[in-house]
């Protein structure tokens, strides 16, 4: 090694770090304290830096996220006895929503036909009160009925009647 120049390993160093940068200026986090402290000095109460309420940050981080429709199909659904009235709430439960189509369980048909005939009345106010929920249509449906023509053991024929050849 002579007086004047430097050991190997060192001009290689700088080379690289002439070649490719700082280092520690690599990550995101760096280059932004490193243009922030360039720009100017923050200051911890100034104009940007104020607290936002939090229903705020939650709506941003909603629609960030895309979360919205289904946040309006769950309220729809918890909400639905002040949508539609606590007595009629009482014969008609809210089952599902699928592409765009609310399906309600009802406890009589009579029950179901009586909403049938309001479901104009019934999409208003979805449209009025729940909008990102994307409710094109309504299903009522009544009670159930025990069927026999389905399930891993149905064979064809008139079911359970049919036991005398």
């Amino acid at each position: 090694m002579t007086g004047d120049r430097e050991p190997e390993h060192i001009a290689v160093y700088r080379r690289m770090r002439r070649i490719f940068g700082d280092p520690e200026l690599r990550s995101s986090d760096a280059r932004r304290r490193q243009s922030a402290s360039r720009d100017e000095t923050t200051v911890p109460y100034g104009t940007g830096r104020d607290p936002r309420e939090l229903d705020a940050v939650l709506d941003a981080l909603t629609s960030s996220m895309g979360w919205t429709s289904p946040l309006a199909k769950s309220e729809l659904l918890v909400g639905w006895a002040e949508l539609i009235g606590a007595d009629v709430a009482a014969h008609a439960e809210p089952v599902s929503v699928e592409d765009g189509q609310l399906t309600v369980r009802c406890d009589s048909t009579a029950w179901a036909q009586q909403l049938r005939s309001m479901r104009t009345t019934v999409l208003a106010r979805i449209a009025e009160r729940h909008p990102a929920a994307g409710i094109e249509s309504i299903r009522f449906l009544g009670p159930d009925a025990p069927s026999w023509k389905r399930g891993p053991r149905a064979i064809p024929g008139r079911g359970p009647r049919d036991t005398y050849g």
